[in-house]
């Protein structure tokens, strides 16, 4: 990816955890913190077996096949938890991210666009909203520079765009 754009490593739904909840997350978020990602992944699912609605669990499984590589599966559990509590701007956040990392910008752009309307003070969705317009605006300036090679107004613009994206 040419920007670093960040999802949400952590997410903490303290209200909604009774004290044997927060055990099996906090042990699944430990173990991903000590890089064990498949006994994370195992802990949380046995985890929502009982709690299927619970929204840390099923975040931090998201997280969990993120850190796998498992891009498909992850975009499909963060999807999923966007569609049953929309009100929540984390899983779009990092929906965002994961569909950026497959240069799929408009597809990021809406979720990060959600994730701010969601919560208007989530700092971390601006920023990476940003970074996607500038992304957005890098493949403008490219198509202009191809359509019109001869005017050095795109070139100068890409080149802007470019430095700002430490590309």
């Amino acid at each position: 990816m040419a920007f670093p754009l960040r999802p949400v490593l952590i997410f903490a739904l303290l209200a909604l955890a009774t004290p044997a909840h927060a055990d099996a997350v906090d042990d699944a978020r430990t173990l991903l913190r000590s890089g064990e990602t498949a006994q994370a992944l195992a802990r949380v699912e046995r985890y929502l077996e009982d709690n299927p609605k619970d929204a840390r669990g099923r975040f931090l499984r998201g997280v969990i096949l993120s850190e796998q590589q498992k891009t498909d599966d992850a975009i499909a559990a963060f999807r999923t938890l966007n569609e049953d509590m929309p009100e929540l701007p984390e899983p779009y956040n990092n929906l965002g991210v994961l569909y950026a990392a497959q240069g799929r910008y408009d597809d990021a752009r809406r979720v990060l666009e959600t994730a701010v309307l969601a919560h208007p003070g989530y700092a971390l969705a601006h920023e990476n909203l940003g970074d996607i317009y500038a992304q957005l605006a890098a493949q403008a300036y490219q198509r202009a520079g191809k359509l019109d090679p001869k005017s050095p107004s795109a070139r100068e613009k890409l080149k802007l765009v470019d430095q700002l994206l430490a590309r």
